[in-house]
Parts: C-alpha cells; structure tokens; sequence
C-alpha cells in the first residue's frame, strides 16, 4: 500500500494538489455567489427561502427565477461539468509518472481558462472569450487523457 509521504514527495501530485485545489475553491465559491445574488436580486426557488422578505402573497411573489441568479447557475453548472472530470483524470494523470513541465503546463492551463471561462461568464465578456477558455480547459482534459492511456494502457 502507498504511504502518504509518496504522494507528498511526488512533485507533480503536489502540483495537481495545488491546482485541483484553487478550480475546486473557484467552484465552491459560485454556490456563494449563487446565494449572494439570489439574495441581493430576491430571487428564490423555495418558498422557505424567502421567510426573511415577508410573508403569504408578498412572499410568494420572490418565488421566482432572475436573468442574474440563472447565469450564475449555468456557470457552476459548468464548472462542475469541467472541474470534476478535470479532477479525476488529473488524479490518474498525476500518478501516472508524467513530466513535472508537462503536467504544470496542463494544471496551469486549466486553471487559468477556468478561471477566465468564469470572469467571461459573470461579467459577461463578449464571445468567444467564455467559448475559447472553454475549449481550451476542455481540450487539456482531454490531452491528460490522451496521456494517461498512453502511458499506462493496459491490453
């Protein structure tokens, strides 16, 4: 079995800590900004939520969906979509022995699209610059990918 102190000496598994760290951090955050906007724009899903704006009709008339809170939804939507795959190929790809320069330049590409993807999407930035990071983060999973079956492809 592999003791802990492996992991930790392995450079690029601290490098994909690192990393894997700061998108998941990132993502957590939009569940804050979620609430931050549905509070400031009034803007529930639950009748439940709305206990602090009023009661009976008044109440109800905060049940309701808003073009700020909806954005907010569909970019940790999509963070979740692209953080999570990230995070389990990233994983494998670490302990699969790769170059610490090649797997920097992955972890920090990712990073830095979905970080990008997220200022693009909340601001919003004109296209292509959320369609561009996008493919980008997407095309460096997908390269991780590519490398983990290479080197450790079992047939």
């Amino acid at each position: 079995m592999a003791r802990l102190t492996q992991f930790v000496d392995n450079e690029v598994f601290r490098a994909f800590a690192t990393y894997a760290a700061i998108v998941l951090v990132k993502m957590m955050l939009m569940a804050v900004t979620t609430s931050y906007f549905r509070l400031t724009r009034k803007a529930f899903d639950n009748l439940e939520d709305t206990v602090s704006f009023g009661t009976g009709e008044s109440a109800k008339k905060l049940v309701r969906g808003h073009p700020d809170v909806d954005r907010v939804r569909r970019c940790h939507l999509n963070d979740l979509e692209n953080i999570v795959p990230f995070f389990g190929i990233g994983l494998l790809y670490a302990l699969s022995g790769p170059e610490l320069s090649s797997a920097l330049l992955h972890f920090r590409i990712f990073t830095v699209c979905r970080i990008i993807h997220t200022f693009a999407y909340l601001i919003p930035l004109p296209q292509p610059s959320r369609g561009l990071s996008w493919a980008i983060g997407y095309v460096v999973t997908f390269s991780m990918l590519y490398n983990l079956m290479k080197s450790v492809l079992y047939l």
